[in-house]
């Protein structure tokens, strides 16, 4: 599958099924890794900041737990959307950026945007 397939291709394509080489949609790896309540949430106060601090990201996501964020933030690294720093200086302090992986979701974040700000009101 190439990777640089334009809409108009899409069209056309998507009506006989396009698969990734593991023979699944390639929607499917997505959605999965960015399911669940916070990671969207997540990622959208990293594009507004990156790198960032955990506590920042507590303070910015209301209603989200310690565990929650830990568990999404951990989730989000292990499929290579968002990587970890740790400082070994007094205090010890750990950083959270987006990769480049997670860059290139950024034109989906943004056609998103476009649609929620234009379909919810």
């Amino acid at each position: 599958m190439n990777e640089n397939l334009t809409y108009e291709e899409w069209t056309q394509r998507v009506k006989d099924r396009i698969y990734t080489e593991a023979g699944n949609c390639p929607v499917t790896s997505l959605l999965s890794m960015l399911q669940g309540k916070w990671k969207f949430q997540i990622i959208y106060e990293m594009c507004i900041q990156s790198p960032i601090r955990f506590g920042e990201l507590r303070k910015n996501i209301e209603g989200i737990t310690n565990t929650m964020l830990t568990s999404s933030l951990r989730e989000l690294e292990k499929d290579g959307l968002v990587s970890r720093i740790q400082f070994n200086e007094i205090p010890p302090h750990v950083e959270y950026s987006l990769t480049e992986k997670k860059t290139a979701l950024l034109p989906v974040f943004y056609a998103m945007t476009k649609w929620g700000l234009t379909y919810i009101p």
